[in-house]
């Protein structure tokens, strides 16, 4: 008989991972790693001005995460700095915000541990409305951009002469993933979001041949990442959100040594 929590860690963690997935295939191609780590460790700001000013934490993490988006396209425009040089200044200034003002409030009490790292078995029926509901309107989102978004990463210039309003395909997409954030903040933590967009894709990307494919293959890789991180927590005691994480990189691994006959 599976416990309560369990099925609704299981529940949450596939919910992330199924979102997670696709929107990680774009990730993987448009390099945009180093993008997702800077909305990622600006979530734990969006979670110290969200117990600051007493609203929803997942709400307040989205805000900080668009703004840090219109931000970066503010600063990308102007041309100044380097992208990953404006990442790396907005990923540690945010962090380092973010804990500074959970320090100063004496008052406050957060499990700093619980957002940096997940806490997945302390997922509420509330919770997994927040991650289903906002994963399927990621999705049709997603589904609605697709090709927009295939376009612009092939080639953004010939995009834009072909009619694809290449400004906001991207903008649209950085709010994706400030959404996907705010979702699987609570289920591996702000530090460890990016793996999950990351790793599963990156491993699925030797064993398909379209885009298609390869998000189903990235879905399929999650999943598992999820069941195997979960089993491991349950069996060792291990801290969930890390665990999913090394599943998830374990599968890589395997999916790289596998012999290129069985691949793509």
């Amino acid at each position: 008989m599976i416990d309560d929590f369990m099925l609704r860690a299981a529940l949450a963690g596939f919910g992330v991972a199924l979102v997670a997935a696709p929107l990680g295939v774009f990730v993987v191609w448009r390099r945009m790693a180093y993008f997702g780590d800077t909305l990622s460790h600006s979530a734990l700001l969006g979670v110290a001005l969200g117990a600051i000013f007493a609203i929803d934490l997942n709400l307040a993490v989205m805000a900080i995460a668009i703004v840090i988006s219109l931000l970066l396209l503010l600063l990308q425009s102007r041309r100044q700095l380097a992208t990953d040089t404006l990442l790396g200044i907005l990923a540690h200034s945010t962090l380092s915000l973010g804990l500074v003002a959970i320090a100063l409030q004496q008052t406050m009490r957060v499990d700093l541990m619980g957002y940096l790292f997940g806490d997945i078995l302390a997922v509420s029926g509330g919770d997994l409305l927040w991650i289903w509901g906002g994963g399927v309107l990621l999705l049709a989102a997603l589904a609605w951009l697709w090709r927009s978004l295939l376009a612009i990463t092939v080639d953004e210039e010939l995009a834009q002469v072909e009619g694809v309003p290449v400004l906001w395909v991207r903008l649209a997409f950085m709010l994706m993933i400030a959404l996907m954030i705010a979702i699987a903040m609570k289920i591996v933590g702000v530090l460890l979001i990016t793996s999950m967009l990351i790793i599963p894709a990156a491993a699925a990307r030797r064993l398909s041949r379209t885009p298609e494919q390869m998000a189903l293959i990235a879905a399929i890789l999650g999943l598992l990442a999820v069941s195997g991180g979960l089993a491991a927590s349950w069996h060792w005691d291990t801290p969930s959100g890390p665990s999913i994480v090394s599943a998830a990189a374990l599968l890589f691994v395997v999916t790289q040594l596998l012999p290129e006959r069985w691949c793509s």
